[in-house]
């Protein structure tokens, strides 16, 4: 088991219900996701692979299929959020986090 621990991101209030929002975490910016529905918040890469850019988190999130999904504002590839891979490329894939709310704070593994 890897001995990561859980970092304090920001607060419950800083998140957009059933949008992204971005935050800094140790230099990279991470796509935070909420869905208030589940009580879920998700945590991936910021960054796209297919439009080399920081816009992540102002995808569209869906579902295809089994598959949470953000969808990339650039090209419109789309990323598991549970995962990171890519839908439409199995080649590429983006870092994803474990995400947790912990009272009123949002906290996730890296």
């Amino acid at each position: 088991m890897s001995n990561t621990s859980w970092t304090d991101i920001c607060n419950k209030q800083d998140l957009v219900a059933n949008s992204g929002v971005c935050a800094l975490v140790e230099e990279q910016q991470v796509a935070l996701f909420y869905m208030p529905s589940e009580d879920t918040v998700y945590a991936v890469s910021n960054y796209d692979p297919f439009g080399s850019a920081n816009v992540l988190s102002r995808g569209l999130i869906g579902s295809l299929g089994e598959d949470l999904v953000v969808a990339s504002p650039l090209y419109k590839q789309h990323f598991c959020l549970r995962s990171g891979r890519c839908l439409e490329d199995e080649t590429q894939s983006i870092p994803a986090w474990q995400a947790r709310l912990n009272g009123d704070r949002v906290e996730i593994r890296l």
